[in-house]
């Protein structure tokens, strides 16, 4: 099996396209990194405008943890189309070049030869989501250093000390691989019913925008009762992490997490998916006529 693996890695890293997307999110994060480094102020007072009147925050408020947050809101959001371009075309791309027919009179079965391709679009993914981490986190904390962390919610706000940071974006970034694993599957899934990649990835981005509008869609009662269904609905669930617990004194306990079964929730429905769409893909796969 790991040779398979490393096989279908090498195919996966000789692609140009593969690092479009490692360019992509080092660009994006640049001109974040550049635009704040500039003109930070600006975007702090911008921040601050409703509330400076009323709370007065100590301490550096544009920090390096604060910069990844900012980073993580916009691109976690943009991040499934990078993985589709890869996950939508495991299959498909073989189908296309007219390998994939080739490929299964080796003497393997199709459960490990679909097997071997998911788990290295897992690593490609995990490798993303790692290239992201070290670029929203670690260079910012370079640049822009650290200290408490302040975060603007929709009706109140949150101060983590800067000590009691760096723990839940480890957590964050894990779930968030999670949440982008769910998205490789889909993609994956999708790649067994095309013979080129551009409509499995159009497909995959498609899935994503229509669940993610019917999650938004709450007040309608049919579509709220289907949204804690949706994998869509649960992929922000790396917020979670930042939210803290206060005692009777509303004074911030350092160390908690507010609802920390609200992520074990999301993570239970995010792995069924991920178990439903490789489950149904290779049931789909071994009764599929490979003619291609």
């Amino acid at each position: 099996m790991w040779t398979l693996i490393q096989i279908e890695l090498f195919k996966i890293f000789r692609r140009p396209r593969t690092y479009i997307a490692f360019a992509a999110i080092a660009a994006l994060i640049g001109v974040v990194q550049l635009g704040l480094k500039i003109d930070g102020q600006a975007y702090v007072s911008f921040m601050m405008r409703d509330i400076s009147s009323s709370i007065s925050v100590e301490g550096k408020i544009l920090n390096g943890y604060q910069v990844c947050y900012i980073v993580l809101q916009a691109l976690l959001v943009h991040v499934p189309l990078l993985i589709s371009l890869v996950a939508a075309d495991m299959i498909s791309g073989e189908a296309n070049m007219g390998t994939l027919r080739i490929m299964l009179t080796k003497p393997i079965s199709r459960t490990q030869f679909l097997l071997a391709k998911f788990i290295a679009t897992v690593i490609y993914t995990l490798l993303l989501l790692v290239w992201l981490a070290i670029m929203a986190l670690f260079v910012n904390m370079l640049i822009f250093g650290t200290d408490d962390l302040f975060l603007l919610k929709s009706q109140y706000v949150v101060l983590l000390k800067k000590d009691d940071v760096f723990w839940r974006y480890v957590c964050a970034f894990g779930f968030a691989a999670l949440a982008m694993t769910t998205v490789a599957a889909l993609g994956f899934f999708l790649s067994l019913f095309a013979e080129n990649s551009i409509g499995p990835i159009i497909a995959t981005m498609s899935v994503i925008i229509f669940f993610t509008i019917l999650s938004t869609l709450s007040s309608i009662p049919l579509f709220n009762a289907i949204k804690p269904y949706l994998f869509t609905t649960h992929m922000i669930g790396w917020k979670e992490f930042f939210d803290i617990k206060v005692n009777d004194a509303n004074e911030a306990i350092v160390g908690t997490i507010q609802n920390p079964g609200k992520i074990v929730q999301s993570s239970i429905v995010l792995v069924l998916h991920i178990i439903g769409f490789i489950t149904a893909g290779i049931f789909v796969f071994r009764k599929k006529d490979v003619l291609s």
